[in-house]
């Protein structure tokens, strides 16, 4: 039997002089809510809620926790909490922006700004169904992904890693702006502290080092997602985790199939990003955003008749890979971290 999930804080609920509207989404270590301000601005509100660690019945504000999970709840609020701190002296256009943070409830309470877009797996999604060879245009993953590592590039120099990129948290906003969402902070001392059954990371997204727990992190493990995510973008579905490529790597052969429909220049950006040796990947942003926005002619190579009956011959022995969440057609929706 499944534990039951705690329960949402209910409308028009008041806490640190927000008024809650609505749960917008619910996650395994937090929940979403729309708010308004004083002023009756919009935001959202992140409170850190484990569903591992915790309880709460309909009605309640303070979760219950188990003497026994005592430690590890105050250790992922103390990392939630440093996190927002953190974020709020970011401003960046590309980096969610965090405007209030506070305890409140026996919990922290993370205020940022409401946005109204969809997600970039949404797109990922609604372009895959549409069965092009291009899943989404080359031109358009340089231009996002530039606005993205430059948001990344100011994360990393604030000491801070992201530590969850993938399509479902970066999210374009319907003033056409890519934002990255849901930082991973709590989740990832969480994981490392605790024994928890679901997994911490995001599979086919999350590099190696991130499922050993003696593994050094830092700017290369987020440079991995970022590979991963451009990947999606091609493929229209996530790469195999690196579990699976450790033990069989068909990454080479999966961006072989993307010769001659992106470029050989792309290709060998997302293959040198998901190195699975973290020092085969680019060390910095910096380095990566140099390959990417290098300038001159771009090489396509066209595979031979051959080569294609060789590859349709390794797609059908290949495992088969697990997509990416359905989702429908991008709409106005909200997010946050």
């Amino acid at each position: 039997m499944s534990k039951v999930k705690p329960s949402p804080l209910m409308p028009d609920t008041v806490i640190g002089g927000y008024r809650v509207v609505r749960r917008i989404s619910s996650g395994g270590f937090g929940v979403v809510y729309l708010a308004v301000d004083k002023a009756g601005q919009q935001v959202a509100i992140k409170e850190y809620l484990p569903s591992s660690l915790v309880t709460r019945e309909d009605g309640s504000l303070i979760p219950q926790v188990a003497p026994e999970k005592l430690s590890l709840y105050r250790l992922g609020l103390k990392s939630f909490f440093e996190e927002g701190r953190a974020l709020a002296q970011i401003a960046h256009a590309s980096v969610v922006s965090v405007l209030n943070f506070f305890r409140e409830n026996e919990t922290v309470y993370m205020v940022m700004n409401y946005l109204e877009g969809a997600t970039l797996q949404d797109f990922i999604v609604t372009a895959r169904e549409l069965k092009r060879a291009k899943v989404l245009r080359e031109s358009t993953i340089r231009s996002l992904f530039d606005e993205i590592l430059r948001g990344l590039r100011v994360v990393h120099q604030h000491k801070m890693l992201h530590l969850d990129i993938k399509p479902a948290n970066i999210f374009i906003t319907d003033d056409d702006r890519a934002v990255m969402i849901d930082f991973g902070a709590a989740r990832e001392v969480l994981s490392k502290e605790g024994n928890f059954v679901r997994p911490m990371y995001t599979p086919g997204f999350a590099a190696p080092e991130m499922y050993r727990r003696d593994s050094s992190m830092g700017p290369w493990t987020d440079i991995y997602a970022v590979g991963a995510c451009m990947y999606a973008c091609m493929h229209g579905y996530p790469p195999l985790d690196a579990p699976q490529r450790l033990d069989k790597d068909r990454l080479g052969l999966s961006l072989t199939r993307m010769r001659g429909v992106y470029s050989d220049d792309l290709i060998e950006v997302v293959e040198w990003c998901m190195a699975l040796d973290p020092l085969s990947r680019p060390q910095s942003v910096f380095a990566l955003q140099k390959e990417l926005g290098r300038e001159g002619e771009r090489r396509y190579t066209k595979l031979s008749v051959a080569e294609r009956m060789r590859l349709s011959i390794d797609n059908m022995r290949a495992t088969e890979r697990k997509p990416l969440a359905k989702a429908g057609t991008p709409t106005t929706r909200p997010a946050a971290s």
